[in-house]
Formats: structure tokens, sequence, C-alpha cells
């Protein structure tokens, strides 16, 4: 049963120029290379300072920390071939999005003359969390039920405290950018993969959409792939975040589609009530307090995220993903990456610099040094 949660990551990252510390639309210069070496694992996004990565499709955690390390190593050096770094964050501290440029093409164009500004704005960076579901109807039902948990993953992940210069008093002020698309934020519940696909064809129908890519929200069934995508997150500084992200992702899967065999169900709760709780991560990050909908009080998020693990925990090993579930309880110690600029912004005295200084180092922590064959 539990080979068919197979697992792809894609993180977007930011291309900034280690010398004023500013967003570079470089990503042209990049790709050539980057497609003789990674073909279809590499591509561009809409911003030319944005630059996106996937793996493959991996069968366990390890097998997609070892593709997704690789990747990163292999982005960070065709950037510094150019004179550039990396950096994981959904937000840059002070870049202005209204100086970037577009990347040609067609996708693009027709994005941006659809959403006008809010395209054009949209100078966020995220990560994509796939998780391999074979049949389409339980896909559906265990995405009604893995509603309930995006605020609390996303408490985990929040790496945008800043916009324009300015502190924006949120922890993922990216998930604030990013609702000003439509189609996004939690999803409805669907009784059943039929529905669900009448909804999409219904859209495609009244030309609203061209076919189920235009559907962004916070985790949805792939238009293409057998896999429910978690879409929530903020990208992770560090990629030991990201894959202990990663891996929580895949055992929350697990244990529901577990639940459903067993004719057993978790609660389904409503669209409204759930996104209370993501209004509260969004703010705090693992600060805050969540609502906890089943006893209906207010809980410190980090005492819910210890349920959640205590949830997964009969899944984890026959995953083999102790280690990196593990690692959750390192995160909720030090800090998301939204909490470790914020010190840095302020033990400096407010200098942005400092800030992604230090995000240009914690990008490529345990990523290794050399990656070239």
């Amino acid at each position: 049963m539990f080979d068919q949660f197979t697992l792809g990551i894609e993180e977007e990252f930011q291309i900034v120029d280690p010398k004023t510390r500013e967003l570079r639309s470089h990503v042209a210069e990049m790709l050539d290379e980057g497609r003789l070496l990674l073909g279809e694992k590499v591509k561009p996004e809409m911003i030319q300072s944005m630059i996106e990565v996937g793996t493959g499709v991996c069968k366990n955690i390890q097998e997609a920390r070892e593709d997704i390390t690789k990747l990163r190593c292999i982005i960070s050096s065709l950037a510094q071939k150019k004179g550039m770094a990396i950096v994981a964050a959904s937000t840059h501290p002070f870049s202005k999005w209204s100086e970037q440029k577009i990347y040609e093409g067609d996708r693009y164009k027709i994005l941006v003359d659809e959403l006008q500004m809010v395209a054009r704005s949209l100078l966020i960076f995220g990560l994509h969390v796939h998780v391999g579901i074979t049949d389409p109807e339980r896909r559906i039902h265990i995405m009604n039920a893995a509603r309930y948990f995006l605020p609390h993953v996303l408490a985990m992940t929040t790496s945008s405290p800043f916009w324009l210069g300015h502190n924006t008093g949120l922890k993922s002020y990216r998930s604030e950018v990013f609702k000003k698309f439509p189609r996004t934020e939690i999803p409805d519940y669907f009784a059943s993969y039929p529905q669900f696909q009448a909804y999409v064809d219904l859209l495609i129908k009244m030309n609203c959409i061209p076919d189920g890519s235009k559907i962004w929200w916070d985790v949805r069934p792939h238009y293409k792939f057998p896999t429910l995508e978690f879409r929530v997150c903020d990208i992770p500084t560090r990629v030991d975040d990201t894959i202990a992200i990663a891996a929580l992702f895949q055992a929350i899967v697990a244990k529901l589609h577990m639940l459903i065999d067993s004719n057993l169900g978790f609660r389904l709760y409503p669209r409204r009530l759930i996104l209370e709780n993501k209004w509260r991560a969004i703010r705090y990050g693992l600060d805050g307090k969540l609502l906890d909908l089943g006893k209906q009080k207010e809980v410190p998020v980090k005492d819910l995220i210890h349920e959640l693990l205590d949830f997964v925990d009969e899944v984890v090993d026959p995953l083999g993903s102790r280690k990196e579930i593990d690692h959750i309880y390192t995160i909720l110690e030090r800090g998301t990456s939204a909490d470790e600029q914020i010190r840095v912004f302020e033990g400096s005295g407010g200098d942005f610099n400092a800030v992604v200084d230090m995000l240009m180092r914690n990008t490529l922590e345990n990523v290794p040094g050399e990656c070239f064959p």
C-alpha cells in the first residue's frame, strides 16, 4: 500500500545579486545550461528573477532528498557562474515587483493580459509537494480531510515577513499576495471525483479556464498527474525543512488513506473555519494559536502540531521517514525562516542586506558543494 505514495517536490528560487542583494532578472542566462544538465527538471516562471526546479517521481523521502539537494546545488552553481546567488524565501525583503521583467512566452503573456497588475505584482516564491494517490476518488476524499491540516503546515514554513522594504507584521505575506489570484485558498468540500470534475468541466465550458492547471488552490488534485498537490506552503530556506514538510504531507496522506481503508474517517470542517486558522498561521506562524475545531477552543499552534505528529506516527516507520519527520521538532524549537529573518533584521538595526546574506547562507546549508558529474 505504501508504495503508491510517491513524492515530487517543486521549489521556486530567487535569483539575487550577492553584491547589491537585489533580485536580478537573470533566468534566461541560466536556462540553456540548466536544461542541458536537468532537462525538464528546471524551468522559468513568469518573473525573470525566479527559477523553478522539480524532482522526478521519487519512491520515498530519501530519494526526494537526494534529488532536491542536487537540484539546489546545480542551480546554485549555475547562478554563481553568472555572478549570482539563489535564495529560498517566499518574498524578497526589499526588491520591487514593478522593476522585475516578465519572462517572454505565450503562457505568461496570456496570464498578464488576463490578470493585469494582479499577475505583474506576483513577486512570490513557493514550495509545492506532490503525493501519489492512484485512485481519483480516493484523491478527492483525502483532499477533503487534509484541508484541515493546511494551516498547521503553513505555520511551519513561513518565510515571507517582508515586502517592498517593509516589515509586514505577518509571517507569510506571500499568502496575502497570492490570494489576489482567482481560484486560490482552501478548496471547498467535494462529495466525489465526478462532482469535482463536473466543476472543472463547467469552468472550461464557460471559458473561465483552459484546463485544470488554472485552479490554484492550497491543495488540489493535479490536472495531469495522479497526485494530490499541496501548494499552501511558503518555501523553507533550509533544504532539511523542505524535506521534513514533504515527509509530513506524505504521512498525512498515508494516514488518511488508512482511515478510509478501515471504514473510518476524519471529521470534515467548513472552508470558512479552516480559513480562520489559515489567517492565524499567516499572521503569527508558530507563535500564535489555532482553533481546535473539534474542541471549539484556541490552542497554541505548537501543541496542535505535536498532536498532528502523534496522529501520523503509525505510518512514519512504514514510510521510512522517521528521521525526516523528527526534524519538525527542530523547526518548532528554532523557528521558521520568517522568525530568523525577523531576528536578523532586528538584531542588525534594520539591515535588510544582513537578512539577504543570512538567506543566501541558509539556502545552501547541507547542500553538497560538488554536484556536477
